[in-house]
């Protein structure tokens, strides 16, 4: 399977924001865009001028990496919400968020989403009781992840629940931390996702 593995601080100094790529050490002073706010490279700190093109390229580039997916994937994803009803961008951004990988990063099992991808493939949770292992998993509203048993002493995960409960999780969760579960109280809204995407952008891109 293809895979990044270069510095994932790149990616977000190439957006220009931070993708929160790198768990913790994007809430200090060692992460990159603190650092140098600029895009990597020689020519990182020259003007740069953006055609409509490159504008909506930047956009879908950004969401790709922020929920770490491969062109190919992405696509996949964009004609599925394409194809559903409601507005297309809206849809495309709540089946990237309903990902077993994410869902498990939103309630706080991991710091990151490369960090829960890794974790779901190593079949550290259950899903209704039955183990899941699938990164691209599609929750539903109503269902539980739980820590498995043989998991809950794992540092990583035990970090990442600590990390989550000063910082908090969103509404349309509810976690139960003694337990190590969680439930999809509901599917978010697009007001309840506050990341700084135009989903408008990539329709436009991929309609061309």
């Amino acid at each position: 399977m293809a895979r990044y593995t270069e510095s994932v601080c790149r990616l977000c100094r190439r957006e220009g924001l931070k993708l929160f790529l790198k768990g913790e050490r994007c809430y200090t002073d060692k992460c990159a865009i603190e650092r140098r706010n600029y895009p990597p490279g020689v020519h990182g700190q020259g003007r740069a001028k953006f055609s409509e093109y490159a504008v909506q390229l930047r956009e879908k580039q950004k969401v790709k990496r922020m929920y770490g997916l491969l062109e190919r994937q992405f696509r996949r994803y964009f004609h599925q919400a394409e194809r559903a009803r409601g507005v297309t961008g809206e849809t495309l951004l709540l089946l990237l968020e309903r990902r077993f990988d994410n869902m498990v990063y939103r309630m706080g099992f991991a710091t990151s989403r490369a960090e829960a991808r890794q974790l779901v493939r190593h079949g550290h949770f259950i899903v209704d009781g039955h183990k899941v292992d699938i990164p691209s998993y599609l929750l539903r509203p109503g269902q539980v992840v739980t820590v498995r048993d043989r998991s809950r002493s794992v540092t990583r995960i035990l970090e990442a629940m600590e990390q989550a409960e000063r910082r908090g999780v969103p509404d349309w969760l509810e976690v139960t931390r003694e337990a190590f579960s969680a439930r999809l109280k509901g599917l978010p809204t697009r007001a309840d996702l506050t990341m700084p995407v135009n989903e408008k952008l990539i329709v436009e891109l991929y309609s061309k």
